[in-house]
């Protein structure tokens, strides 16, 4: 899904459940842990909203030409994510949908020339402008699943699924990385053969692995060990995300 417009009618979508399950949690529910090691569902409210103002940050370096950084530090991020992850269910409610909607008007006001120009992402890799929008797609469909609260990575809508295991692949493919010459969805018609391309040859004897998209990508991304692929044992993947393959462009 190469096309930024058809990706935001999604992370509308996808912004909107995500904001209905965060609705339904208590001060209780928000103080249990999430399935992210270390941080509770209310840190990952916190993010989630943080989250969507970095982005905001990076179109408003590109429809301004004044470099803004997603976050203006490592620091700075931790601490407001501390600081946030403690309020009340109304006020980490009204924090992300205010931050959603911040955003979304910066992607519904941006002009047009201005989806192409680079921006820069927090660990230092540059992407057009556009590619923003899916970034963020990634970041809601994900941490939505990750606050355990009902909606699961079965429940991401094929689009996504597609979406994501195409643009994880993709950079596999190119860069390298994972000792697999082979990653087949067994539920969509997505199959990429990574062995000889990029700086790093898969071996001769590295597996070829095949399995639902949706469990491909929750292997891919460290948030299972993979029990429900085949063609292993299963190699250690590499950080995720990382950033997209090269001369991508919006269509």
């Amino acid at each position: 899904m190469g096309d930024w417009r058809a990706a935001f009618v999604e992370l509308e979508t996808a912004t909107a459940r995500m904001l209905t399950t965060l609705a339904t949690l208590s001060e209780a529910d928000l103080r249990e842990p999430s399935l992210l090691p270390g941080w509770s569902r209310g840190h990952l409210a916190t993010h989630l909203a943080r989250n969507a103002d970095s982005y905001s940050n990076l179109l408003h370096w590109a429809r301004t030409g004044v470099e803004t950084p997603q976050y203006a530090s490592i620091e700075q991020r931790e601490a407001d994510l501390a600081a946030g992850s403690g309020r009340s269910s109304g006020e980490l409610l009204e924090d992300a949908q205010e931050s959603a909607d911040r955003f979304a008007g910066h992607v519904r006001t941006l002009p047009d020339a201005a989806w192409q120009r680079p921006v820069r992402a927090f660990h230092g890799w540059e992407h057009p402008a556009w590619y923003t929008v899916h970034r963020r797609w990634r970041e809601v469909e994900t941490h939505h699943a990750d606050l355990g609260a009902g909606y699961a990575p079965a429940d991401w809508p094929e689009s996504y699924a597609r979406w994501e295991l195409t643009e994880t692949l993709g950079w596999l493919r190119e860069r390298g990385g994972l000792a697999a010459r082979r990653i087949r969805a067994t539920d969509l018609d997505v199959d990429v053969r990574l062995g000889g391309a990029g700086p790093e040859t898969a071996p001769v004897d590295a597996p070829e692995i095949e399995g639902p998209a949706r469990a491909l990508i929750r292997w891919l991304s460290g948030r299972s060990p993979g029990a429900e692929l085949t063609g292993g044992p299963l190699p250690a993947p590499p950080t995720w995300p990382q950033a997209p393959a090269v001369n991508r462009r919006s269509t």
